[in-house]
């Protein structure tokens, strides 16, 4: 497998985490963040359909 073809990360570059263990910037559990390199790319793509769930609930 090529380095172009894993999945990239969803990391915007603001790291905090808040009360529920959540990053306010890219949605990801301190768990998923801490894993992300380690995991295979349909594991990524679950996390970021994870993620695009998160992130349409917080926009309401």
């Amino acid at each position: 497998m090529k380095v172009a073809d894993k999945v990239r990360s969803p990391c915007v570059s603001i790291c905090a985490l808040d009360d529920k263990d959540m990053c306010v910037g890219c949605h990801r559990s301190g768990d998923e963040i801490t894993r992300w390199s380690q995991m295979s790319n349909e594991e990524r793509r679950e996390v970021l359909r994870k993620v695009a769930e998160r992130e349409s609930k917080f926009l309401i």
